[in-house]
């Protein structure tokens, strides 16, 4: 007996908040009369997106049996009651009215059962406003307005207005997705990271009973930025670099390439390609400037490119046997205008003989161990060398150390 007193004491409360519905309601609440706080009437939230939006209740008995009768009546702010009547239906089990406008209405249902039923309606629909506020090439500001409505349902012992608490919160946004800082802390945000593409802002503002409301409007982007790659960043002097542009809306361009050499452009296209050759060995910091047509101008800096110092080193023995392993006599060298080898076998006679800069400084191979380029094949044995180089920062490399002794093994 226990088990069944509690359920049926857990599911009157249930049973009876079920007899006064409201169908495509978004949200339910509940009075609290400050003359009847026990008293916990439903309160029927409607979003009214489409504008015209208006209410329904259904009741039905919360006893007896069948049929009942069904008188409903709406508040006046004349008689401070629920004095309007609007229909009566008799012999029926169940009862709606319909086409309803905010709000206070009650049912008094008779016949197998008495009781009586309030509810309260209102037809909600948030305000949201957005708009460009400014703009310039380093910043955009939006400006939006976001309200929700304010509904007072009325104390049924004396007609005062009681306030149904609201809250009202909104969304920025923007479609590409770009940036916009603290999008639902400002209702005028400030974005010093401009979008770069066209998008269309959004503002979306809703309430405490899910209502929302969505405006946006389009945006065209003026806004620049200065991008380019680099390739390569790194190497041995004459050192050329590709520096392929990659701005968005810039006409005018400037080029520093960090050696005082400066390169201007005017509406040079999309994509443009620009090869510089750094010949000093050193580190070099690029700086592209660009300027849109509505005199927007950015900026990048490129750090670094690094040419290589020159360097030179000479082995002291190599074995052009052809197993593909130290076969020639080769030295090792970075940034190198020209290089002149020698070699002379013990008794004074000249073996080899290179001279390069450029093209064939790259190209060379080293000495493959014959006799002046010939198909005679030089003796295993010391061999004498003289190098001269001279470096592209004006490194000479002409003195002891580049004289010596190499030995050949076969």
């Amino acid at each position: 007996m226990r088990y069944f007193f509690l359920i049926i004491v857990v599911l009157l409360p249930v049973i009876s908040e079920a007899q006064l519905s409201a169908p495509g309601m978004s949200a339910v609440r509940y009075t609290s009369y400050p003359s009847a706080p026990a008293v916990k009437d439903p309160i029927f939230i409607y979003c009214n997106a489409s504008g015209t939006q208006k209410g329904s209740l259904y009741a039905r008995s919360p006893g007896g049996t069948g049929p009942f009768n069904f008188s409903w009546y709406r508040w006046s702010d004349i008689t401070k009651s629920f004095s309007i009547l609007l229909k009566t239906e008799t012999g029926v089990l169940t009862s709606s009215s319909n086409n309803l406008d905010e709000g206070g209405y009650k049912v008094i249902i008779s016949g197998g059962f008495e009781a009586s039923l309030v509810g309260w309606i209102f037809i909600d629909k948030p305000f949201s406003s957005a708009e460009l506020q400014n703009r310039t090439c380093d910043y955009v500001a939006l400006k939006g307005k976001a309200a929700i409505d304010t509904f007072f349902y009325k104390n049924i012992s004396n007609g005062l207005p009681v306030k149904l608490p609201n809250r009202v919160w909104f969304l920025w946004s923007s479609d590409p997705t770009s940036s916009i800082p603290f999008p639902d802390l400002y209702i005028n945000p400030q974005t010093f990271n401009p979008p770069l593409v066209d998008v269309t802002y959004n503002l979306q503002v809703s309430d405490s009973f899910g209502c929302v409301s969505y405006s946006s409007f389009p945006y065209e982007s003026i806004h620049v930025k200065a991008d380019f790659s680099v390739d390569p960043d790194k190497g041995e002097a004459p050192l050329e670099v590709a520096f392929t542009d990659k701005s968005i809306r810039g006409i005018k361009y400037k080029w520093e390439f960090g050696n005082d050499t400066i390169l201007e452009l005017n509406d040079p296209g999309p994509q443009i390609l620009i090869f510089y050759k750094y010949y000093k060995p050193g580190e070099y910091s690029v700086k592209l400037t660009i300027k849109s047509e509505r005199g927007c101008i950015d900026s990048m800096r490129f750090d670094k490119i690094v040419v290589d110092p020159s360097e030179l080193k000479i082995p002291n023995v190599f074995t052009p046997d052809g197993d593909g392993l130290n076969d020639n006599f080769m030295v090792e060298s970075k940034s190198l205008r020209y290089i002149s080898v020698e070699v002379f076998s013990r008794s004074g006679m000249k073996v080899y003989n290179f001279y390069g800069e450029g093209e064939r400084l790259r190209e060379w191979q080293g000495w493959d161990g014959n006799v002046n380029n010939s198909s005679i094949k030089a003796s295993p044995g010391v061999y004498f060398y003289i190098i001269r180089a001279y470096g592209w920062d004006d490194v000479d490399y002409n003195s002891k150390e580049q004289k010596g002794f190499v030995y050949l093994y076969r």
